[in-house]
């Protein structure tokens, strides 16, 4: 495994939209083509459509190399965490897990739980079960993860 890069937290602007649209269809491309739902059009397009840079932080490393956003879910006491994208190259250095680490240690201080989606059979849900979180549904196409609250969390 090559080191982890030097990386930090910056907040989103409407100018990052772009630039995450293309970063979404690179980190996505693999999983939605094993599924027979890779659009040109669409991967790029669910972003944009559902982009709030208000809850998005970019990853820089330096550079953007990816983004998380962590906003208030339907839920009360609840953050959902999505449009969690990494360039690919990468992918296996450990820059997510420090990544999600982070958002995570947010929640917590916060007392707050946190739902995510992630695709069927993406390696995504390894790094979520790994940090707490479990099933909570499916569907034939998304699992569905919970994390609860620190304090609903059983202790060990």
């Amino acid at each position: 495994m090559t080191a982890l890069p030097i990386w930090t937290l910056r907040p989103a602007t409407a100018a990052d939209l772009e630039p995450l649209a293309e970063l979404r269809a690179a980190a996505m491309r693999p999983d939605l083509e094993r599924l027979g739902r890779y659009d040109e059009h669409r991967v790029r397009q669910r972003l944009r459509d559902a982009y709030r840079p208000e809850h998005t932080s970019i990853i820089d490393a330096p550079g953007l190399v990816g983004c998380l956003a962590l906003g208030p879910d339907e839920r009360p006491g609840t953050l959902l965490l999505e449009h969690f994208y990494l360039d690919p190259a990468l992918h296996g250095r450990g820059l997510g897990t420090a990544v999600l680490r982070a958002a995570l240690e947010r929640a917590d201080a916060a007392g707050l739980a946190v739902r995510l989606n992630v695709l069927q059979g993406s390696p995504a849900r390894r790094l979520y079960e790994r940090h707490g979180f479990a099933l909570e549904s499916e569907d034939p196409v998304d699992v569905y993860l919970h994390r609860p609250a620190p304090l609903e969390r059983p202790t060990t």
